[in-house]
């Protein structure tokens, strides 16, 4: 994943934000050790927004040797430092790694909103998370399951999908967190065709795919032996992929529905340039023993861009110096990325 052009390049003034993700998480280890490292393959500027108290703290815990500097929009990213939109004043001396409390509860779902702002307000090119708990946030009040939910409402995006991306494969499920019980009752032609174009329009527009080729995935084993196996790859999968074809039938190769245990392996051979999946754990286990460590988590279908790690909290291990930053740079290069293709569209 690499900067396209120096053209685009001088079109996007704007740096890219990186929220810190829970004070108490992995957060904040990875954003210092990210400044810390070469950052190859990264032409633009970046800033963070979190809590330049919680960053002090970690950067001498970890003994590392970082300057920070505090950031606001319209003034100049200082490329020798952590610059920081500083959206809390947490007390770090009643603070602990590991643990986190109501007050960075709240504060995790500050920086998010401020992420927003400053993306809706072209005062950030694209917008960075690092991992949230669900659980703090909905004890800070608030009603989403997570991240995606949290970023449609914010921005009224009327449809959205979570894409796994990697560098040999990228997976779209169809139904995400829900009992596998449930998987049958919430898949429908109509959702369905909808998600398969949208993301052919994302791998068009933010992945700069002329012609992308899109597989889509059985829910049943052997795609269903024609209804031997079960109906619903012939009474919704299908229709809906026909459905879809239409739209795109001169700009992209809409096919499926593929054997579950075949199809995978076909796009990581670069047959597809994505997979939609039936259900969570159907496209999440190959794409994780593949992108166990550089995955990233791309929000489609918002105003925003927006890219996310591929792991939690990690609260055992905060704090320690020995989380790993291959998916934050993975979801930064991203980011860029799709940022340099939305000018290039808009121009």
């Amino acid at each position: 994943m690499t900067f396209d052009s120096d053209t685009n390049q001088n079109r996007i003034a704007a740096p890219i934000g990186i929220t810190m993700g829970c004070p108490a998480s992995i957060g904040p280890e990875i954003v210092l050790k990210y400044h810390q490292s070469s950052r190859a393959g990264l032409h633009m500027p970046i800033v963070v927004i979190g809590d330049i108290g919680v960053l002090e703290k970690c950067m001498h815990g970890l003994g590392l040797d970082l300057v920070l500097r505090s950031w606001r929009p319209g003034s100049k990213v200082d490329h020798a430092a952590v610059n920081v939109f500083e959206e809390s004043g947490i007390d770090t001396g009643q603070f602990t790694f590991g643990c986190p409390t109501p007050e960075t509860s709240r504060a995790m779902a500050t920086y998010v909103e401020r992420g927003v702002m400053l993306s809706r307000n072209n005062e950030i090119s694209a917008l960075v998370t690092c991992a949230i708990s669900k659980l703090s946030l909905n004890q800070a009040g608030y009603e989403f399951p997570g991240h995606t939910e949290l970023l449609a409402s914010r921005t009224g995006a009327k449809r959205v999908a979570m894409m796994l991306a990697g560098s040999t494969l990228r997976v779209v499920p169809a139904t995400i967190h829900c009992p596998l019980s449930r998987v049958v009752s919430l898949l429908n032609r109509e959702d369905l065709t909808g998600l398969i174009e949208l993301v052919a329009e994302r791998l068009q527009e933010d992945f700069g795919i002329d012609f992308p080729r899109i597989g889509v995935a059985g829910l049943n084993p052997h795609a269903g032996e024609s209804g031997l196996f079960g109906h619903e790859e012939l009474e919704i999968i299908a229709p809906a992929v026909a459905e879809a074809q239409k739209r795109f039938r001169q700009t992209a190769e809409i096919t499926g529905p593929y054997p579950p245990d075949t199809v995978f392996y076909k796009a990581r051979c670069g047959r597809f340039d994505a997979v939609v999946a039936m259900y969570h754990d159907q496209g999440l286990i190959p794409f994780k023993l593949l992108h166990f460590d550089d995955g990233v988590n791309v929000t489609l279908g918002l105003p925003i861009i927006r890219t996310s790690v591929d792991h939690g909290t990690a609260y055992d291990i905060a704090g320690q110096g020995i989380a790993g930053i291959s998916s934050l740079n993975s979801a930064i290069l991203l980011a860029q990325t799709m940022a340099v293709h939305r000018a290039g569209k808009s121009c």
